[in-house]
């Protein structure tokens, strides 16, 4: 809900400019367009500058409104300014809109931090995880701590180059609005015989939030200055909800930010199979696998926070999950290399355009991790995955890799 009395606009800034980067430009500048009462028109686009067609990619963006590269063919709003100054480009910004390749999101970070608003909120459309030693984050927890900000996740079934052209789609977004943007806390009743003061709610804990670990969180928040309109759901909906992308808001940023990353392991699977030419059962039985191991991963590693109903309810979970395994890159790009006998990295070079896929490293990083908890065996999908993309094992040998995962007796149910 607005904050009673706000009056200053929300301003957006998109930090990349890619395929989906692009695309999610295109939404956000139609909607700040549109509800000019809530944020500025303009949305700045950060875009990592090169040279296309002897020009500087900005300079062609904001003559065409159109990027060339990497949205070629669809034309964006006019007030989306493309930006090479990341410092610039979310300089004043209270909602930052983060779609990029994982692997720079720690660099970049590290130059806005100290020059973003201290109260600015984020979300995260990054798919991927982030693996350290023997410990796993999401690129929402990420950002978020090294910024000093709240960051909320999107994630669904959204190929890209679809939702750019305006056929009709759903998304999630995870948003759980912090306790220290409540800005007018309504007291706990008050007993009889005790004065307001002496009330229960106590205000010191309101900067206090939990991470989708559960734990308290390691960042200390600044509140939303109260000249703004809250940074709720409702919020949320209006900046992203199009009528050909419908979006739903959850809470629960663990579900939709792991459901956008494991989906990608899955896919590759999905993808080889199809190379294969095992037909639609033996990629439906891939598909079955991978989203228990999406669920059973998310349980066992952020259970404190996480709901089941997230993988198997909402578009950034097995809707997606199927998106993903029928026409994804990641899909796309593994059955070519089976057809074609080709590395994954030959096709990745001549398809994708200087852009990686994100399965081949996430398979890395989730293995990693759970070879450090020596818990490989109880995600066989997950380890397959990794072994054929290093030469280890053949996709021929999936069913037998997987097929532990597919016993089933009646003591499970039990």
């Amino acid at each position: 809900m607005a904050t009673l009395g706000a009056h200053k606009k929300h301003k957006v800034t998109i930090v990349g400019s890619g395929n989906w980067g692009s695309t999610i430009a295109k939404v956000v500048g139609e909607n700040t367009a549109a509800n000019p009462d809530l944020f500025e028109k303009e949305v700045q686009m950060w875009v990592y500058e090169e040279q296309v067609e002897g020009k500087k990619l900005t300079e062609l963006i904001n003559e065409k409104h159109e990027n060339v590269k990497y949205l070629p063919g669809i034309k964006l709003p006019h007030h989306v300014v493309a930006n090479p100054s990341i410092e610039d480009a979310v300089k004043g910004s209270t909602i930052l809109i983060f779609n990029l390749p994982h692997q720079f999101i720690k660099g970049l970070c590290k130059q806005i931090q100290g020059v973003i608003l201290p109260f600015a909120r984020g979300i995260s459309c990054i798919k991927g995880v982030d693996v350290r030693e023997s410990e796993i984050r999401l690129f929402s927890e990420v950002i978020g701590e090294q910024l000093g900000i709240y960051c909320g996740a999107l994630s669904g079934a959204n190929i890209a180059n679809e939702v750019a052209q305006e056929k009709w789609c759903e998304t999630t977004i995870a948003y759980d609005p912090p306790p220290v943007d409540s800005q007018a806390p309504t007291p706990a009743r008050t007993p009889p015989n005790r004065s307001p003061a002496a009330s229960q709610l106590d205000l010191t804990k309101l900067d206090q939030h939990k991470d989708v670990s559960g734990k308290p969180s390691k960042v200390k928040l600044t509140p939303l200055a109260s000249e703004y309109a809250a940074i709720d759901h409702v919020t949320m909906k209006i900046l992203f909800h199009r009528p050909y992308f419908h979006v739903r808001v959850v809470s629960d940023v663990a579900g939709v930010s792991l459901s956008g990353a494991l989906k990608n392991i899955v896919a590759l699977a999905a993808g080889w199979v199809d190379g294969l030419g095992w037909g639609d059962n033996a990629k439906a039985a891939i598909m079955r696998v991978g989203l228990l191991e999406m669920v059973e991963f998310g349980k066992r590693f952020f259970g404190k926070t996480i709901q089941t109903k997230t993988f198997t309810e909402e578009s950034a979970g097995v809707a997606d999950l199927i998106t993903t395994c029928s026409g994804g890159r990641n899909h796309r790009c593994a059955k070519m290399s089976v057809v074609e006998g080709k590395s994954i990295s030959e096709i990745e070079d001549r398809e994708l355009n200087g852009q990686k896929l994100q399965g081949v490293s996430t398979a890395e990083e989730v293995y990693t991790f759970l070879r450090s908890q020596g818990l490989e065996q109880d995600f066989p999908l997950f380890t397959a995955v990794y072994k054929i993309l290093k030469g280890e094992e053949k996709y021929e040998n999936i069913p037998q890799l997987i097929e532990k995962d597919t016993v089933s007796t009646d003591a499970d149910e039990k």
